[in-house]
């Protein structure tokens, strides 16, 4: 007998942010064009060439964990636990399933970055007996999949994906398999990011990845001629996925079907995307079959869309050679890096959140800054203004510095 695919919902959403600490905060910003870009207050900028972030704004730690949690853990781990006990709240899946068949899969790019930052200034300064006996549990980029475990006795699998900008839509994707294929019931997924440190954006503008623009206006711009490099961003989402059948028994709210998976490596380069864009295409092309797409359906791609002039034109090239020339130009693209900045393994899974909110409120949230199309990016990225559209399907992409690919498809329900 042929084994039934499972399907798997969404039942929580959770968002800590540059534009928004709650969903409903960082998708009213994001409707209404409103970015957190602005000058890096966490250090000194002076002989730094990028000024701008997009940091996360009256986030208190205290209102997830107690002070001793807080002392003992990095602050990405901090924005993980505060995005998936939103996620768990709104939920209510914990305590209607065994917990050995809840799973947690969150995703970090990097980890725990300020503690590395921190204790290497005090092994410098001060020797290495003044090292914290924390330093490595809040450095590794686990952690955070640790921490949210331990929290909600999820005694299934606890794993971190670590695939750099491609992290938390990879989390999303494995966590999708091991339910539909009956390892997991429901998990809690998603990823973190809190990078945005001396060292961290010392690193990134070195490799000229980094805008360094100093107008806040003229600095995240994803398919604009315009564009020099990606703003870097921080914070977390967090997602619960469920199993169709249990979701719906016990009549839980419902945000969406996660219906499409793709991951891929270009197995190219470490850092630039493969200039015929195929590793990107496959990665969408995987989803779409999963999602049953015809070609007919209206559809959304929440883009990658980093604003590096790389990024921008190989992924438009890999939107037209996995959906064709006419269904791509139907379709309907946009970046919301340009408003939250590049959150790194956060932006896959804050972008799956855009991605279920467009789905269930009909508005297209807009590429905000796009004053001069770019020739070579000649798709219809939403420019300036969210739209109000009926999209039937909706894309996630995210590539990621070894070549990482991934695309996740969802619809409503």
């Amino acid at each position: 007998m042929e084994q039934r695919i499972r399907r798997v919902v969404v039942t929580g959403l959770g968002v800590i942010s540059p534009v928004g600490n709650t969903v409903a905060g960082c998708w009213d910003s994001l409707t209404r064009g409103v970015h957190g870009i602005r000058p890096i207050t966490c250090f000194d900028t002076t002989n730094y060439k990028a000024k701008l972030a997009a940091q996360v704004r009256d986030f208190d730690p205290r209102a997830w964990l107690d002070k001793g949690e807080t002392l003992r853990s990095d602050l990405y781990a901090q924005y993980a636990m505060g995005a998936a006990c939103q996620a768990v709240e709104e939920s209510g899946v914990i305590g209607t399933l065994p917990p050995d068949r809840v799973a947690v899969y969150f995703g970090s790019g990097i980890g725990g970055m300020r503690t590395f930052s921190a204790e290497y200034d005090k092994l410098r300064n001060r020797g290495p007996h003044r090292i914290s006996p924390f330093f490595v549990p809040m450095m590794i980029p686990n952690m955070a999949a640790g921490m949210i475990a331990i929290r909600f006795n999820c005694q299934n699998a606890a794993m971190p994906a670590v695939t750099a900008c491609a992290s938390g839509s990879n989390a999303i994707g494995e966590a999708l398999r091991a339910i539909r294929h009956g390892y997991a019931d429901a998990a809690i997924t998603g990823g973190a990011e809190a990078s945005i440190t001396e060292i961290g954006i010392a690193g990134f503008v070195n490799m000229q990845a980094l805008s360094t623009s100093e107008d806040p206006e003229a600095a995240s711009l994803p398919f604009d001629s315009r564009r020099a490099g990606f703003v870097i961003g921080e914070g977390a989402a967090a997602l619960v996925l469920e199993e169709y059948e249990h979701a719906k028994a016990r009549g839980a709210k419902i945000y969406g079907e996660l219906c499409g998976y793709g991951s891929t490596c270009d197995a190219y380069h470490i850092t630039a995307p493969r200039p015929d864009a195929d590793g990107g295409a496959r990665a969408m092309v995987q989803a779409l079959q999963e999602a049953g797409y015809t070609g007919s359906e209206a559809l959304y791609v929440n883009a990658h869309g980093t604003g590096t002039p790389l990024n921008d034109a190989a992924e438009t090239l890999a939107i037209k050679k996995a959906l064709g020339e006419e269904q791509a130009r139907a379709a309907l693209v946009s970046s919301t890096k340009s408003m939250t900045g590049h959150m790194l393994g956060a932006a896959g899974a804050i972008e799956a959140v855009a991605c279920l909110k467009a789905l269930e409120t009909g508005v297209i949230p807009p590429t905000i800054h796009l004053l001069s199309p770019d020739p070579q990016c000649d798709l219809d990225y939403v420019p300036n203004t969210a739209r109000t559209a009926q999209v039937e399907l909706a894309l996630s992409n995210s590539l990621g510095f070894g070549g990482h690919n991934a695309c996740l498809a969802f619809k409503r329900i």
